[in-house]
């Protein structure tokens, strides 16, 4: 049988060798541990940063820990579908302890297909529920840790989640919240007046990794699966990914099979794995966003070509021939989307790699 490819190009997949991030990983690591300012986070990156896969690897590091582990999206349904995978991610502590919730009957697919044996009082809103739950994980000597991955704003159990979660904290449980979003998204969170508090969340962006932190990683998964790769072909490979993570393992997994059965991967079959990855890239994530682009978008995007890496919006606004706070229209459009990010006020980029010389590409046919 032929080994198992070890790279993982799967959205929210968990590497099994996690490229950089260390600061974040310990800073969070201590906050489980003894506790800090880290048990209220926010994870800022654009698509592909690896956003979803660090919150996975934080919820199995806080499960070490002590901590029951809770995953959600931001979506309607979500309070519901945080209480019910509390109740089933505790359980086992629970009766372990004799204290037992009100125990499920069935469980089907979606935010809120469980159910209990026996309700709630028509009295116990989600705090009170989630109050109670909580209370019984303390007694039973655990923490519980709750992910919310694409934070979006406008999601109003969004702000009830972040107001009720603050009330936690004020009363000293051992509650931790750690959400996951595009920039544009963090940022209108944080602009809600109703949760404020949440600015003083500790904030980690999440930025492309050093070349080091991936020439480490993606010899070290090869390795994982029996392969070793040559000084040259390491090389090809680091300059490809360019520090962001999806294209770490992309490039990796289409490495891998170009030298299946092999256990080398050589230049050879690294710049045809390369080339492989680049192409997946295109079709999967540069293709699809360039054809979502509105003409107004894309009259923006043209604009930043003239520059050599980031824009500023006044030149922007200049050779789309329009003022600086119609531009500002799009530029939050586009920050949203997640296809340029913020360097500093006033000055954006590309967030995709290679997605500058796309759209020249596309521009010119």
């Amino acid at each position: 049988m032929s080994p198992i490819n070890p790279f993982t190009p799967e959205f929210g997949s968990v590497p099994l060798v996690m490229a950089g991030r260390q600061s974040i990983r310990r800073e969070l690591f201590d906050a489980f541990v003894q506790g800090n300012p880290n048990l209220s986070s926010i994870l800022v990156g654009p698509r592909g940063s690896g956003k979803t896969a660090l919150l996975t690897y934080l919820g199995k590091e806080a499960s070490d820990q002590g901590w029951i582990a809770v995953h959600a999206v931001a979506m309607p349904g979500m309070l519901e579908d945080i209480y019910e995978q509390t109740l089933l991610a505790s359980a086992d502590i629970l009766e372990k302890g004799k204290a037992k919730p009100p125990r499920l009957t069935s469980i089907g697919v979606g935010p809120v297909s469980a159910s209990r044996e026996a309700a709630p009082a028509p009295s116990e809103n989600w705090r009170t529920r989630m109050g109670k739950l909580v209370s019984m994980i303390e007694g039973a000597g655990y923490g519980l840790l709750i992910t919310v991955d694409e934070v979006v704003a406008t999601l109003d159990e969004m702000i009830t989640l972040a107001a009720i979660y603050q009330l936690f904290v004020r009363e000293e449980r051992r509650v931790a919240l750690v959400m996951a979003g595009l920039p544009h998204n963090i940022s209108a969170l944080l602009n809600d007046k109703s949760v404020s508090f949440l600015r003083r969340a500790q904030q980690h962006t999440l930025g492309t990794i050093p070349d080091a932190d991936v020439r480490e990683a993606f010899r070290e998964t090869a390795a994982i699966g029996g392969k070793e790769v040559t000084d040259d072909a390491l090389e090809a490979c680091v300059r490809a990914i360019g520090g962001f993570p999806y294209m770490l393992q992309l490039v990796g997994f289409r490495c891998w099979q170009a030298t299946s059965p092999d256990d080398v991967i050589s230049a050879r079959e690294a710049h045809r794995g390369i080339r492989d990855a680049q192409d997946d890239f295109r079709t999967h994530i540069l293709a699809p966003t360039f054809r979502e682009l509105s003409q107004i978008d894309l009259q923006f995007v043209e604009a930043m070509l003239d520059d050599e890496n980031e824009s500023r919006i006044s030149d922007i606004a200049k050779r789309m021939g329009v003022e600086s706070r119609y531009a500002s229209k799009y530029r939050s459009r586009l920050l949203a989307e997640g296809v340029i990010e913020q360097v500093t006020r006033g000055v954006v980029r590309f967030a995709l790699p290679e997605f500058r010389a796309f759209v020249r590409e596309e521009l010119d046919d």
